[in-house]
């Protein structure tokens, strides 16, 4: 089945996803499948692999491929498949970009380098990435200030949407950020193109940010299935019932948020899904003590019964 490479018309929920290890701390290839079929079957748009909260940065190259291999052979271009390849090497990024489309990936999706300071800072850096990539590879550019330190204005994502056509997609996270979500959607000038807007902040302003008029998320909340079912519900104007059913997912969705423990949280409630074997999170990371695991269980149990509810 031939690759659907990634577009300007995205919409839905591209789920970041996780990338399991045993508790040794070894890539878990059983549980990448068992996840990848998790998310499937939840009815996700689309996957974003090798993200930060993919764990990317504590992969060595030969991991990086191998977890990038697998997932597409197991999705199969079922649906399109985004790759993270930030990297401070051009040189890696042009590699592990041009390996991932060979392999089927629709698109790949890239954050600024550390350290840039100016807008013709930001800019340039990525000009000079889209045309050692080349206009054949469809990219995410990923805003996520507060994990790389770098602010990229509307005056420079307006100026890469209008001089590189492979610019399809913005995966917004910077946080606050919304007014900037309106800024970006609203474009001053009548010829520049629409591309897609997809939301991470693990979803927590989700029904806000779709009515400011992005397209869906790209975050990795524990239960998708309400990502994917409140993105539909706002596909079809029905605001009030997106909101409705994200409220009760709200706190246990906040409690995974928190910074420095969210990935852990996250993992362990895959775990308690059935998703994957093992909650590891590679070193450096967090990990979960007694009183953590009783608070996530007790949450857990208190969205069961509020669901149950609902019904």
């Amino acid at each position: 089945m031939p690759t659907k490479k990634l577009n300007e018309d995205a919409t839905g929920v591209y789920i970041i996803a996780a990338t399991p290890f045993t508790d040794q701390g070894e890539l878990d290839l059983e549980s990448t499948d068992s996840l990848t079929d998790f998310y499937l079957e939840k009815g996700v748009t689309g996957f974003t692999i090798l993200g930060m909260m993919g764990e990317a940065p504590k992969l060595t190259e030969l991991e990086t491929l191998t977890v990038m291999s697998r997932v597409l052979k197991r999705v199969n271009s079922r649906v399109p498949v985004v790759v993270g390849v930030s990297h401070a090497s051009n040189q890696h990024v042009e590699r592990l970009s041009k390996t991932a489309m060979e392999q089927g990936a629709a698109g790949v999706m890239l954050a600024p380098a550390a350290n840039l300071k100016t807008d013709d800072q930001v800019y340039n850096y990525y000009a000079t990435v889209m045309k050692v990539l080349g206009a054949d590879i469809p990219v995410c550019l990923q805003d996520f200030p507060q994990a790389t330190n770098v602010y990229t204005s509307v005056a420079v994502i307006n100026r890469l949407i209008d001089d590189f056509p492979q610019v399809v997609m913005l995966k917004h996270e910077e946080m606050p950020g919304m007014r900037k979500l309106s800024e970006v959607r609203a474009g001053p000038e009548e010829r520049r193109r629409r591309i897609s807007i997809l939301v991470g902040n693990g979803g927590l302003f989700l029904p806000q940010e779709m009515l400011r008029g992005a397209d869906g998320a790209m975050t990795g909340f524990a239960y998708p299935e309400m990502l994917v079912q409140v993105c539909a519900l706002c596909e079809q104007k029905k605001f009030d019932q997106a909101e409705d059913l994200f409220n009760l997912y709200l706190p246990l969705l906040r409690h995974e948020f928190q910074y420095g423990l969210g990935l852990a949280l996250r993992k362990e409630t895959l775990k308690r899904r059935g998703a994957i074997r093992y909650a590891f999170v590679r070193k450096p990371g967090p990990v979960l003590n007694a009183t953590d695991h009783a608070e996530l269980g007790r949450l857990i149990a208190r969205l069961e019964k509020s669901l149950a509810d609902a019904r």
